[in-house]
């Protein structure tokens, strides 16, 4: 294996998913695709075990601090 988790992986491939669709998309839909992307990332996050947090080099009040975020924050 090559160090990375399956829960890296997995977030990963979301960012690259949704940075192809932001790239496709029409300049008026972007702002929701990223409201969106955010608000399923941070509440991903919120359901991670301890031993995927440390996979993705979290702490358990970083992925809280995080997954609180309002959407409008970056």
């Amino acid at each position: 294996m090559n160090g990375m988790s399956d829960v890296r992986l997995t977030l990963h491939s979301q960012e690259l998913e949704a940075g192809q669709e932001q790239a496709t998309a029409p300049r008026h839909n972007s702002g929701w695709r990223l409201f969106w992307q955010r608000r399923h990332t941070r509440k991903a996050l919120l359901h991670l075990s301890r031993e995927q947090l440390r996979d993705v080099g979290l702490s358990a009040e970083q992925a809280r601090q995080e997954g609180l975020k309002p959407f409008w924050r970056s």
